[in-house]
């Protein structure tokens, strides 16, 4: 399914903290988390009062990692976005 107005796509990758920016994280390693995955994510969201679908896709840099994505309804920007769902993620014990 395309991306519509009015939608941001988040990919685990994002905030992964043992990542490099050139690998795809997108927020601060204080922010980050060691290898989110989808569900944590879909928390984060939910705590984030964000509705969201999740799709059996890929980030393009990590074809070999079937990791999958999140689409969020969200009108502000995308960075704004990762940082909300970024300081909503826990660290999984």
């Amino acid at each position: 399914m395309a991306k519509v107005q009015g939608e941001c796509i988040l990919y685990p990758c994002y905030f992964n903290a043992g990542y490099s920016r050139v690998e795809g994280r997108r927020v601060r390693k204080s922010l980050g988390v060691k290898a989110p995955v989808i569900t944590d994510l879909e928390r984060a969201l939910k705590r984030a009062g964000v509705k969201y679908r999740v799709e059996d896709h890929h980030h393009p840099a990590h074809c070999a990692r079937k990791e999958g994505r999140i689409v969020a309804e969200w009108t502000e920007g995308k960075e704004a976005l990762i940082k909300k769902v970024a300081q909503k993620l826990e660290v999984r014990k």
